[in-house]
């Protein structure tokens, strides 16, 4: 199965919150209400690292899915 790099999600227990998950490695949900991670992956020290590097990225790639998607919600 195909997966896309980013999906949606909500949930009615968590009304004010929204979730980007993040499929491809690393694996991580994001709650865009207050960018708080949950990471799908176990990481060793020395991958740390280079993982503070790519978080910025990622977040702003998520943030960015999340606006793309609410324009063609709007849209239709």
């Amino acid at each position: 199965m195909n997966l896309p790099k980013f999906l949606l999600g909500d949930n009615t227990d968590f009304t004010d919150d929204i979730f980007i998950i993040h499929t491809e490695f690393p694996r991580f949900i994001i709650n865009l209400k207050d960018d708080e991670i949950e990471w799908l992956e176990e990481f060793k020290n020395e991958d740390e690292e280079e993982l503070s590097v790519e978080v910025a990225t990622l977040i702003e790639l998520a943030s960015g899915f999340y606006d793309r998607e609410m324009e063609r919600y709007e849209g239709n």
